[in-house]
């Protein structure tokens, strides 16, 4: 699949509105944290969950969590929990895969709940650089790097991408 990387000098601006939702990444098993949930560590007073759905609710119609443990926590937020739809904690995809099976709008946004500066037009400028590029995918990116783990994606991938777990791939 080809993509498109937006970046910082992306000034086409888009509407995302109800046909763009988000899934916050947090279903990891936080084995580089010592086995804390990194969406519930506190950052600045407030968890790491809470910065970035604050920064994300004007850019979307729907925020779902992807969760595998502290589902009550993660509820308490007021958004739609989806726990991992494959055994062994196959790794964030199973997250996207689940969102993508879960929302109604055709693009969806991923972040990881651990980006709590995420900037308050991430949703549009990936949404234009998709379209400019007329790709199903387009990749967060800066000057200095591109961010693997931002990403916005055709839901209708999802077939695509469970096949692509079934044979064993991760990244």
């Amino acid at each position: 699949i080809s993509s498109a990387k937006a970046t910082a000098t992306t000034v086409s601006r888009c509407m995302p509105g109800t046909e763009l939702a988000v899934v916050v990444l947090a279903g990891g098993q936080g084995r580089r944290m010592g086995g804390a949930d990194k969406g519930l560590v506190d950052y600045r007073g407030r968890p790491l969950v809470a910065w970035v759905l604050d920064a994300l609710a004007p850019q979307a119609g729907e925020i779902v969590i992807s969760a595998n443990r502290n589902l009550e926590r993660y509820a308490a937020t007021g958004h739609r929990v989806l726990p991992d739809t494959l055994p062994d904690f196959p790794g964030p995809l199973a997250g996207v895969l689940a969102a993508m099976r879960a929302v109604a709008a055709p693009w969806l946004l991923v972040v990881p709940c651990d980006t709590p500066h995420l900037p308050g037009d991430l949703a549009n400028r990936l949404l234009a650089a998709a379209r400019a590029a007329d790709t199903p995918v387009a990749v967060a990116a800066d000057a200095a790097r591109t961010h693997h783990t931002c990403f916005l994606a055709r839901t209708a991938l999802a077939d695509d991408l469970a096949a692509t777990l079934a044979r064993g791939e991760r990244a």
